[in-house]
């Protein structure tokens, strides 16, 4: 069976921390690949706010996800604070990829828990239609 592969970059300009809640588990007691999707999109949230964007303004625009990537790497439980490190590629007319890389701090040790791509593209709320990138996203989301 195919895997998929994600080329993350050699440097990533933004970290994070999150911490793992009890609700963020699943019935195997580790962290629930739905709780990684939402810790993505928190880490996303933070990372443009950090630039001065959010997904959506009041004029209608903002962001929407084309495409999602993840590669489990490890189990992360509760207690654990997950670093994650965001970084910007790709960018297009309309969008740019997004990469993750999820580490567990646990113990005085780092473990690397999943890495993880998303596509987003410009979106017009307003007028429902994908719409181009504004000139100053691109020179800031790097």
């Amino acid at each position: 069976m195919a895997r998929v592969k994600l080329d993350l970059p050699a440097q990533f300009g933004f970290k994070t921390r999150i911490p793992i809640r009890i609700t963020d588990l699943n019935y195997g007691k580790h962290v629930g690949n739905d709780a990684i999707l939402s810790i993505i999109h928190e880490s996303r949230v933070q990372y443009l706010a950090h630039h001065g964007f959010v997904e959506l303004s009041e004029d209608g625009l903002g962001l929407i996800m084309a495409d999602v990537a993840i590669i489990y790497k490890g189990e992360s439980f509760h207690g654990d604070v997950l670093e994650v490190e965001v970084a910007a590629a790709e960018h297009t007319a309309s969008g740019f990829d997004l990469y993750y890389r999820i580490t567990a701090l646990r113990n005085d040790t780092s473990l690397l828990i999943a890495e993880g791509k998303t596509g987003m593209v410009c979106f017009n709320y307003q007028l429902r239609k994908v719409t181009r990138l504004p000139a100053d996203w691109k020179e800031k989301l790097v």
